[in-house]
């Protein structure tokens, strides 16, 4: 597919202006090098950083004795609702400063206080230390470490992007097995899939941006091919999603990863969970950071904080 086909043309502006910066792609880089050149990218299309009334960093105690690096962003005082949030970045790449911005919005907006993780990134640590370091921080904060904090671990919702919305995805199976109550699941375009087959993986396999190239680099980076079908890394394969978190799912159109999105969100239906789906028309992989020159960047924020408040926060 071509770079402009089926782009919003605000959205094409934007592919085209990244083209002619000439940055290498994060592919053609090594991981750690890869990581600083995201890093320096991540808030350049980003909206302003509202204030909040409260930013606090702590740490989340992992199993292995490592401590995990997180942060809570609050709009208001009190026992506020929590929106535990993993960032994406094909678990290689990002960290609480790349989605500072997108955190901060989602509380301002929904009213919701939101609690980001630096969860272990691959090439050091590999599947399924992700995954270990999202659930490990879903026990700390439903048990002990929320009510230290002063939220209302009651009301609990997972969410997060990209790679970030497969771990959440995955944290609302192990809650549901667990007995812990979780309002939402919110997951702005999830991997799911174990294979990157998909019919929207060939339409988009050149991007922009997110290409398939990439998408097997970060793979390499952090699982074995072997185990490639556990579902934990491809929970488009998990046995039964019956009574998991109702989902709020949103995705970009012009995305590889759209397909495994949409059939994920079918799998939750046929399963019985309630879903929200929205797909947001002529964006790429990434749109959700990029309000400050894309109108559905702020309309799907804004949609995922309405979906927050829903149902966070009803009486």
């Amino acid at each position: 597919m071509s770079a402009g086909a089926g782009l919003t043309a605000r959205m094409a502006g934007v592919v085209e202006r990244m083209a002619r910066a000439g940055h290498p792609p994060l592919d053609a880089l090594s991981p750690d090098e890869a990581k600083r050149a995201y890093e320096k990218g991540a808030g350049v299309l980003e909206v302003p950083k509202p204030p909040l009334a409260r930013i606090e960093d702590f740490a989340i105690p992992a199993r292995d004795g490592a401590a995990l690096p997180a942060r809570l962003y609050a709009p208001s005082a009190g026992r506020l609702p929590l929106l535990l949030y993993f960032h994406g970045g094909g678990f290689t790449v990002g960290s609480i400063a790349t989605h500072d911005t997108l955190c901060r919005v989602l509380a301002a907006q929904s009213g919701c206080a939101v609690a980001s993780v630096d969860y272990r990134l691959a090439p050091a640590h590999r599947f399924p230390t992700a995954v270990h370091d999202a659930w490990d921080a879903v026990q700390f904060i439903a048990g002990q470490g929320g009510g230290a904090l002063g939220l209302d671990t009651a009301r609990l919702a997972f969410g997060g992007d990209s790679a970030g919305g497969t771990l959440a995805a995955v944290c609302a199976i192990l809650a549901r097995d667990a007995g812990l109550p979780v309002a939402l699941q919110l997951l702005f375009y999830p991997g799911t899939g174990a294979r990157a087959d998909t019919d929207s993986y060939r339409r988009f396999a050149d991007g922009p941006v997110l290409t398939r190239r990439l998408v097997d680099w970060f793979f390499a980076q952090y699982i074995d091919d072997a185990q490639r079908e556990d579902w934990r890394f491809a929970p488009l394969l998990a046995d039964d999603v019956e009574g998991v978190a109702p989902a709020w799912i949103g995705l970009a159109e012009c995305d590889p990863v759209v397909d495994e999105g949409i059939a994920y969100a079918d799998k939750l239906r046929l399963a019985g969970v309630p879903v929200d789906l929205e797909i947001y028309r002529g964006v790429i992989h990434e749109f959700l950071k990029m309000g400050r020159a894309i109108p559905e960047a702020l309309s799907a924020q804004a949609d995922a904080a309405r979906a927050l408040q829903s149902a966070l926060l009803r009486p």
